[in-house]
């Protein structure tokens, strides 16, 4: 991400969200522009690519506390009014041009933008300039190393809806997805085969060149090579010389044991392959789970709701429940009330640590129609229970309503 992206995009827009959002507005925004913009679900729509790109590229900075302060001082400092009245220069930066006019951030941090941009010009040239062109040309070769040098992978996203079963237990899936990679045809080296890139002539492969203004010196991408370090005379017909391509592959995903609905699973390595033999991107896994039709989910504990008989309840009986690696039974005591939870333990979750506990809520099963015998059985039963269940309503209705 270079700085220039920081200024010029406006990742809050892009969500749709206030500046002030705070995260879990951020994440919800999210969530939902990724879902409707997500290439799986517009085939061939190039527009809305785009836009989950953008949306992507705004959440991976704005989620990240330290990414989004940064991001946010760079938008204040060089904010609408110019560059140099955010600096402090009233009139705009000395040398700026003729009337006062701020600095364009087009000479402030290349046309490049793009390759190698990352760390390349800003107010740490500005200062440079300050201090002295050798402070500054120090500070251009180092970032001459890492315009031309290796480039991480882009981070990529991706979906994956699991069944209620394979987000408790864990599953391998294969998921396809679209992300940059490497051109088939040119290898990723950007020139047509048959060809190779040569070294910039005017960088000499240095990626960045220096100049001076007035009283400050600049560094910035070469234009020529576009901060790359080489220059491709023949570009590869398919890629038009990036090297880059649209590609849609799969791979076999391990997601583990206990994952829960929207989690964002990070697999390092697994996203866009880098850029002159950098480091491939990371990949993220948003898990989507269904529902069951029998459990429920608490943290790592599984819920079950059971029906029982009167008399089970009342007598005492052992269960056969079923969990989602089998059946186990469960003793119920005589005297359960309905409503009551039995814990058994070790059959929820199974997470990083000690295993969650299947929660059986049993309820009494009340028969809608009875037969002339079971009538007469039950009216026999409260006679002989006489005891009554409701003593303190009882003696509020006696009392005029109060107990």
């Amino acid at each position: 991400m270079s700085t220039r992206d920081f200024i010029e995009k406006d990742y809050y827009g892009a969500l749709g969200v206030p500046q002030d959002a705070d995260a879990a507005a951020i994440k919800k925004a999210y969530r939902k522009l990724a879902t409707e913009l997500h290439p799986d679900k517009n085939p061939g729509n190039t527009e809305a690519e785009t836009r989950f790109k953008e949306v992507s590229e705004a959440y991976d900075v704005l989620s990240d506390p330290k990414r989004r302060g940064e991001y946010d001082d760079a938008r204040r400092l060089f904010g609408a009014g110019g560059a140099g009245a955010r600096a402090g220069f009233p009139g705009g930066f000395p040398g700026a041009g003729p009337g006062g006019q701020p600095f364009d951030l087009g000479d402030l941090f290349g046309g490049a933008g793009g390759a190698g941009a990352r760390g390349a010009g800003g107010l740490g040239d500005i200062l440079g300039g300050i201090f002295g062109a050798g402070a500054a040309a120090g500070g251009a070769r180092a970032r001459s190393q890492a315009a031309s040098g290796p480039a991480r992978g882009q981070d990529v996203e991706t979906e994956a809806t699991l069944s209620f079963d394979e987000a408790v237990l864990g599953v391998t899936v294969p998921l396809r997805m679209q992300s940059p990679g490497s051109c088939p045809t040119c290898a990723g080296s950007g020139a047509r085969p048959g060809t190779s890139p040569h070294t910039c002539p005017v960088c000499h492969g240095a990626g960045v060149t220096s100049r001076s203004q007035g009283a400050f010196a600049f560094s910035e991408p070469c234009r020529n090579c576009r901060g790359s370090g080489q220059v491709v005379d023949d570009p590869c017909p398919t890629c038009a010389g990036s090297g880059i391509t649209s590609q849609t592959r799969t791979i076999t995903v391990r997601i583990p044991a206990g994952v829960k609905d929207g989690q964002r699973i990070r697999l390092p390595g697994k996203g866009a392959p880098g850029r002159r033999g950098g480091p491939a991107g990371d990949l993220f896994v948003v898990v989507h789970v269904a529902e069951h039709s029998l459990f429920g989910r608490k943290g790592d504990n599984l819920t079950l709701t059971v029906p029982i008989t009167f008399a089970e309840a009342a007598l005492g009986t052992t269960l056969t429940v079923p969990t989602l690696q089998g059946t186990v039974s469960l003793k119920v005591p005589a005297g359960t009330a309905s409503g009551r939870t039995l814990r058994v333990r070790g059959r929820g979750v199974s997470g990083k640590g000690r295993p969650g506990d299947l929660l059986v809520t049993v309820e009494i099963a009340v028969p809608v129609r009875l037969t002339p015998g079971q009538r007469k059985v039950i009216e026999q039963l409260a006679e002989e229970m006489d005891e009554d269940p409701r003593p303190q309503i009882t003696a509020a209705v006696r009392g005029g309503g109060e107990a």
